[in-house]
């Protein structure tokens, strides 16, 4: 149950703190009082979106809180949302939500836990139902009464493995449509295996191209090369003035040295005769280097063909070796996708006809189960509307085979009729609104056996009813209290009498501002505020008096 409702700066609020009873409780004021400002905080606390401009003008922050207390069957589950979210646990049975608005921000908080909207709408599944009179038009929509039906007859795991069959299906179908339009055609497939024919005619090497354009620069250049090479080994060792030549004649100084500084000329000869060493080294491996340069014109000719080949295929299918060897390995697949077609189409059947078998075995399961349970549903609900002030009306449901689907292969329509001797119609046809919401206060009622929620708030659903069936209203919803915390907006004393718990919304103006606030009323408070809602007056008065004295 919701245990109470903190709200600050949120539209006409200023601040309002609702403490609530596990029972029935009731929420009345004028009309634009600002009793909706309620239920939106609520919306909010279960995941609805926020609309900066709701912010309470001249203010700069909202604050939404509610503390839930959980029921005991929903609290482990809860509790395993948290921790998916990675989010505090619940203290005990307490639920903690908070959201907070800024003009440019927005943080919700889950037991002082940072979250997002998204959990919040997880945990709403298990806390509150909120019905609004907008929420009855809903009623009219074949799905959303397919959607209550499931809800009574208990099908929920039933459909989450028709939905999961259904999306195996979905998928089998988008991997069939995938090999289809991926399917090369017959010309398709041989420009394919031409092309890569034609790779593996030329055989290209990774880092190839940039290996071979070196080895063709250096050839290109061979006569130059060679020509300095010849110099640079003349200098260094074949002239008459070559440097080894004039090393010779400083050893022979060396050695005249000698005779005065053995010692000295020694050491020097030793250095002397490794720079001598490494001139000649230098020079044989100038001489070698230029022997590898003089390549003959038919290896050139070769290798400026090499080059060609490779250009034309990184011209086709590159830039890179890389890209013509990844493109080679496109081609060879989708020349093997085009000879082994037709087994893969076969076995992309295979797989769509396997996942619609099964997933039709679902949907049979699940229209078995919708039928089972809609004849106890038509029971229950006729009932219902009896005490409701349709003495004699007809309800039913009717099916019809749909295409299959994630909620399975049903199509269904509630029918109604208000009046004896009247054939029962779709109810989007017949039902005036005063009908419709007691219809659907009918399947709340009805629901709430079937449903583990333990909140269920009632935005003014009781619109356009009066005399004796606001009275029955009021009673049924008294009655719902026993087993649910039922909390109700309503404009009707006789409902609002019923309730165990009563808030009073009220709006304050002012020259310049509105504020709207909220309180509890009890004893003479209440009776005025029953008075208020039946017209005011003295005899208001004594009859608001009288509607507590039962």
């Amino acid at each position: 149950m919701l245990k109470w409702l903190h709200i600050k700066n949120l539209a006409l609020v200023k601040e309002a703190a609702l403490d609530f009873d596990s029972g029935f409780n009731a929420v009345t004021g004028e009309t634009g009082a600002g009793k909706s400002v309620l239920m939106g905080g609520l919306r909010l606390l279960l995941g609805a979106r926020f609309e900066k401009s709701a912010i309470r003008e001249g203010t700069d922050r909202c604050e939404i809180a509610g503390l839930f207390s959980v029921d005991p069957d929903a609290l482990e589950k809860i509790n395993l949302i948290l921790d998916d979210a990675g989010v505090e646990r619940c203290d005990g049975d307490n639920l903690l939500i908070k959201r907070v608005f800024t003009p440019s921000t927005g943080k919700i908080f889950v037991n002082a836990s940072a979250a997002n909207s998204k959990l919040l709408a997880s945990l709403g599944a298990y806390l509150a139902d909120i019905h609004g009179a907008s929420a009855t038009v809903t009623l009219l929509n074949p799905a959303e009464q397919l959607f209550s039906l499931d809800r009574f007859a208990g099908n929920q795991e039933l459909l989450t493995r028709c939905g999961t069959a259904w999306k195996a299906v979905s998928e089998a179908r988008k991997e069939k449509e995938d090999l289809l339009k991926n399917m090369p055609s017959a010309f398709e497939a041989e420009r394919f295996r031409i092309d890569a024919e034609n790779i593996k005619k030329v055989n290209p090497k990774p880092g190839e191209d940039a290996e071979i354009e070196k080895l063709h620069a250096v050839a290109a250049n061979s006569r130059e090369i060679l020509q300095l090479s010849s110099s640079a080994v003349d200098l260094l060792t074949e002239s008459e003035e070559s440097l080894l030549e004039r090393l010779t004649a400083v050893r022979r100084i060396l050695l005249a040295l000698e005779r005065v500084d053995e010692e000295t000329s020694v050491k020097f000869q030793e250095q002397l005769e490794q720079i001598s060493d490494a001139v000649r080294n230098l020079s044989d491996e100038i001489t070698s280097h230029a022997e590898t340069v003089d390549i003959d014109a038919e290896s050139f000719a070769a290798m400026e063909e090499r080059m060609h080949d490779l250009q034309t295929l990184k011209r086709k299918f590159g830039p890179t070796i890389e890209d013509i060897l990844h493109y080679l390995e496109e081609a060879k697949s989708r020349v093997d996708i085009f000879e082994n077609s037709e087994y893969a189409r076969e076995k992309a059947d295979q797989k769509v006809a396997e996942a619609e078998a099964i997933h039709l075995e679902f949907c049979k399961e699940l229209s078995k189960a919708r039928k089972s349970a809609a004849g106890s549903l038509e029971k229950q609900l006729k009932k219902e509307l009896e005490k409701l002030g349709f003495k004699r009306s007809e309800f039913s449901i009717s099916f019809e085979e749909a295409a299959p689907g994630n909620t399975g292969s049903d199509k269904i329509e509630f029918l109604f009729s208000a009046n004896p001797g009247v054939r029962a119609l779709p109810l989007r046809d017949v039902a005036s609104s005063g009908e419709l919401c007691r219809v659907m206060l009918a399947l709340k009622t009805v629901l709430a056996g079937a449903d583990r929620i333990p909140t269920l708030v009632f935005d003014e659903i009781d619109a356009n009813i009066g005399g004796e069936t606001a009275v029955t209203v009021g009673e049924e919803l008294a009655k719902l209290a026993k087993t649910k915390q039922i909390i109700s907006i309503s404009h009707l004393p006789q409902v609002a009498a019923c309730a165990e718990k009563h808030f009073k919304v009220e709006k304050i103006t002012s020259d310049s501002t509105a504020e709207t606030t909220v309180t509890e009323v009890s004893g003479k408070e209440r009776i005025t505020e029953i008075a208020r809602m039946l017209g005011g007056g003295s005899a208001a008065m004594k009859h608001a008096a009288a509607m507590f004295e039962k």
